[in-house]
């Protein structure tokens, strides 16, 4: 099935340009990295404008479109205004672009996606949100009665809290990602004819949303009317100000650079560092401003010199007007609404027989390997599994990677009691998870003080592989259980995380993952090579380059060469080149790639083999299923590495290579499924945009997420057979 599809690509879609001769490092043949992101946001956007979707998911994909750039901003271009400010003006490899170029090309991306966002909240979202009674008003179209409860509810709850700047306010103290407000008015105590006030809008206390009272009671607010609290700030701001006659008044919004600088003394407390880099965030170097597209240019002027120094010489590179509401990241908080009628049907994932709870995991997991597939398959499975070695007394040891965790852990709390039940429990936790720094230096702490061994003194490179190893004494000899896969360890994001685990007791590669495990702890750089474990930095990208080339070669001998590959970011250079020569050889490669790619497809000569799509929906994909035909004797690995630079070359990244040939059988249902998507797949085009997949006369209609959920536990039952299509 696969096959066919990548032959029937419209021939529209391949590049005319002859590749006679042409060097696999012509620039040409790839799509910058910042640009293919930006563009993929544009795939997010689209799922808040698919009206299959009820209302409230249709908002939550909005605002994941605004965090998504906010990201953007705060971290990549945030190293490409370093790079400019380093006066780093190399095109970088694998791009004809100089970083200030990169920045420039960026802009015209994202300018049109801005009004593409703001499009869809007024047009579409916001109307349809208004047929289920929950609007987002103005202050100015209220009633009397509502504004003066509303304004009631400011001076007596909101104002007490807020901070009062006078006209000395230095405003570099503008906090990342808050909505503020530049108020321009007299004031008599003033000899200046006009003073300029900076007031920050207080969300961290009270959230954007006010509801609209809907009687007498400010506090009976039981009508989903709700109105922006900055509107509320901006309508009272002579409570605020008492001595100053408001004649102006602009909302505006700074981004800050957000990468943190692990520079540290190797002997020093890493944990005390990050702490301090984790505070110091908030007043990073400015590297985005939005300011109301009203705001007259004298004040944008006052604004850009008040707020911190910008590192680009263009300064009109890094201002952004906004006629529609600024940080869209905070319309998420809309899903808390009690309208489940208006958010996607719950559903309850799929528990093994063997792994009820009730049951001992350890007697089903030492009889056999499972492969889990969440949130398809409850992640309920692996808490109950770590929850009953807490209490084992046969279990000795526990070994456990953590990169994101959620707020209110049980897997955290089923470590600590393990530790008080006299285990030896050793977590190495990385403190430099983006944005997750904070709650995981919280639990750091929370996990020493329990008796956890806690290990996280990597500065110069992070864990994200995620394993966990747990030491069992039966019959007077020590067994080993190993789970390994792309996921975190978190209840939370294991509900919209597309993720795949592995439970094993198999004793070679038990014994691998006890080696991994003991290396890390000494020095994440020294993990060695392994006959099922794929390691980074040391060789995983080496063994992916070798898994091509052999595909090519036996190819070369004897056909039917096939790649499938789905992961979340394809920019590695040396791996976009492996697979553009395994397609000139004549090898079928399927890609499911959910964000960044910096391969062309579809390029005559070069990649007219390759077939690349995404899949953005309900779930975010994040599983990583590497598939090698391998002349008949098929190879799948499973695990955390994407093929990015930073996943190969500066992170401690695990693949590993399934050997139940059964689960090999489950791993290509699910990829196959993935592959055969014509409802949410998008089609990558050789110049970088996508194009929705459409189904070919005949064929069945599948989305993927839905089907998966439909038909969870499928993949469990034993196979005979391959599946359909071309795996």
């Amino acid at each position: 099935m696969t096959e066919r599809l990548l032959n029937q690509v419209p021939s529209t879609q391949i590049a005319d340009q002859s590749t006679a001769g042409k060097s696999l490092d012509d620039p040409a043949l790839f799509i910058n990295r910042e640009v293919s992101w930006i563009r993929f946001n544009y795939r997010v956007l689209e799922e808040a404008q698919d009206t299959h979707h009820p209302i409230l998911e249709r908002v939550k994909f909005l605002a994941i479109s605004g965090s998504n750039l906010d990201e953007f901003f705060m971290t990549r271009a945030s190293i490409l205004e370093q790079q400019i400010e380093r006066g780093d003006f190399e095109p970088t490899p694998g791009s004809r672009m100089t970083p200030l170029e990169q920045m420039q090309v960026t802009r015209s991306e994202i300018l049109p996606l801005l009004a593409k966002q703001r499009k869809c909240w007024e047009e579409e979202l916001s109307p349809a949100l208004a047929k289920e009674n929950i609007r987002i008003q103005k202050t100015n179209n209220l009633t009397k009665q509502k504004k003066r409860m509303l304004r009631d509810y400011f001076q007596n709850e909101i104002l007490p809290v807020m901070k009062k700047p006078d006209a000395d306010y230095v405003a570099s103290y503008i906090s990342n990602l808050h909505v503020n407000l530049l108020v321009v008015g007299e004031d008599p105590r003033m000899k200046e004819a006009s003073t300029k006030l900076m007031v920050e809008v207080p969300t961290d206390t009270f959230g954007r949303f006010i509801r609209v009272p809907d009687s007498d009671d400010a506090r009976d607010a039981t009508q989903n009317n709700f109105v922006l609290l900055e509107d509320l700030v901006a309508a009272n701001l002579d409570l605020l100000f008492p001595s100053v006659r408001v004649r102006e008044c602009y909302k505006f919004r700074v981004t800050r650079n957000a990468e943190i600088d692990t520079k540290a003394d190797e002997n020093a407390d890493f944990l005390t560092t990050m702490e301090l880099s984790v505070r110091q965030r908030r007043y990073g170097k400015p590297a985005r401003l939005e300011f109301e597209a009203s705001m007259p240019r004298h004040l944008r002027e006052y604004l850009v010199s008040s707020v911190g120094s910008f590192r680009v010489p263009r300064l009109e590179d890094v201002q952004y007007e906004v006629e529609g509401p600024f940080g869209l990241v905070d319309f998420w908080r809309l899903l808390k609404l009690d309208k489940p009628n208006l958010k996607d049907a719950p559903f309850k994932g799929y528990v093994l027989p063997e792994l009820e709870s009730g049951k001992s995991a350890f007697a089903a997991i030492a009889a056999k390997d499972f492969a889990l597939y969440h949130p398809y398959d409850s992640f309920e499975m692996i808490v109950t599994l770590l929850a009953e070695a807490a209490t084992d007394p046969n279990v000795t040891e526990i070994y456990i990677t953590l990169y994101r965790i959620d707020p209110d852990s049980p897997i955290i709390f089923s470590l600590m009691k393990a530790a008080a039940n006299g285990k030896s429990v050793t977590a190495l936790i990385e403190l430099k998870a983006k944005f997750d720094e904070a709650n995981n230096i919280k639990w750091a702490r929370m996990m020493t003080q329990a008796g956890v061994k806690v290990v996280y003194n990597f500065p110069k490179i992070k864990v994200h592989a995620k394993l966990a190893l747990i030491v069992r004494r039966e019959d007077g000899k020590f067994v080993q259980y190993a789970h390994l896969g792309s996921g975190n360890y978190n209840n939370v994001t294991t509900r919209i995380y597309g993720d795949i685990g592995y439970l094993t007791a198999k004793p070679e590669i038990c014994a691998e993952v006890l080696d991994l495990f003991h290396k890390l702890i000494t020095d994440p750089r020294k993990a060695g090579q392994y006959k099922y474990l794929l390691v980074a930095p040391t060789s995983l990208k080496n063994e992916i380059l070798s898994r091509i080339e052999r595909e090519t070669t036996n190819h070369k001998e004897n056909g039917h060469g096939y790649l499938a590959l789905k992961m979340n970011g394809l920019v590695d250079k040396s791996i976009i080149q492996a697979l553009y020569r395994a397609s000139q050889a004549g090898v079928k490669v399927d890609l499911n790639v959910r964000g960044l790619c910096c391969l062309r497809p579809g390029i005559s000569g070069v990649s007219e083999n390759i077939r690349v799509i995404s899949i953005v929906g309900r779930f975010l994909e994040h599983a990583r299923i590497y598939y090698f035909r391998n002349g008949g004797d098929e190879e799948v690995l499973l695990g955390s590495s994407d093929m990015m630079p930073r996943n190969l070359e500066r992170r401690v990244e695990l693949l590993f290579s399934v050997p139940d040939r059964a689960i090999i059988s489950a791993m290509l249902k699910i990829l196959d499924i993935h592959l055969r998507d014509n409802v949410k797949a998008r089609r990558l085009l050789p110049d970088g945009t996508y194009e929705k997949v459409r189904p070919l006369l005949g064929e069945e209609i599948i989305d993927s997420q839905r089907w998966l959920i439909d038909n969870r536990g499928a993949w469990h039952e034993s196979v005979k057979a391959q599946p359909s299509g071309n795996l």
